[in-house]
């Protein structure tokens, strides 16, 4: 059994005090995972961004808005891991400058400053111990087996799995799971919990199997 810290859902980088960017992640390939991975006997951590699904009920959850509370979540809880599955959408940009107040309308265009938030899954992959592992998940809409093995490599993940933007807030999927060397070790479509069931299989066989 090992223990799986899993990030899911989308972040919120807030433009005021009431508007902010984000993205239509549901929650639901993180939701599958979680049951995928607790159904398999492995015990989960969650670190999850604001959604309205349910995620199953033995799951150890820890909310978050923001990229950077999301990355210091996961900072706290990754060195009792086994390893990670980064299953969230995180924003990749924040504003510059957060105004203290609602921006008002003018009849001007809105101009805004957008600088990178941090790269949650890299971030612990440079960090992680010879006996842990990272999984990353890849949404590319065009080159997408090369973009993907490219963010592979800059993560230093162990395996990373491609999907398209039809996966959004979708119930059902198509994957493609790649290993550190570039080769496909899977392929699938189908209901989402069945996809979650499929990843955690090669995780174990890949990545946990190696740590026994």
């Amino acid at each position: 059994m090992a223990r799986i810290l899993i990030t899911t859902g989308p972040t919120r980088e807030y433009l005021d005090p009431v508007r902010f960017i984000s993205n239509a992640s549901s929650g639901k390939m993180g939701a599958a995972l979680i049951a995928a991975a607790q159904l398999r006997g492995h015990e989960t951590i969650v670190v999850s961004g604001p959604v309205r699904i349910e995620y199953p009920a033995a799951t150890k959850l820890i909310w978050v808005n923001t990229t950077d509370e999301m990355l210091q979540a996961c900072e706290q809880h990754f060195p009792d891991c086994d390893g990670l599955i980064g299953a969230a959408a995180p924003c990749d940009y924040r504003a510059s400058e957060i105004a203290n107040h609602k921006i008002r309308k003018t009849g001007e265009p809105l101009q805004l400053t957008l600088v990178e938030t941090p790269d949650i899954v890299a971030s612990l992959g440079k960090r992680k111990r010879r006996d842990q592992w990272t999984v990353g998940f890849a949404l590319e809409t065009e080159d997408a087996h090369f973009r993907a093995i490219t963010k592979l490599q800059q993560k230093s993940c162990d395996l990373v799995v491609l999907n398209g933007p039809q996966a959004i807030d979708a119930d059902e999927n198509s994957i493609q799971i790649i290993n550190a060397t570039g080769h496909i070790v899977a392929a699938h479509q189908g209901p989402k919990i069945d996809l979650a069931h499929q990843i955690i299989k090669v995780i174990e066989s890949q990545l946990i199997s190696a740590q026994l």
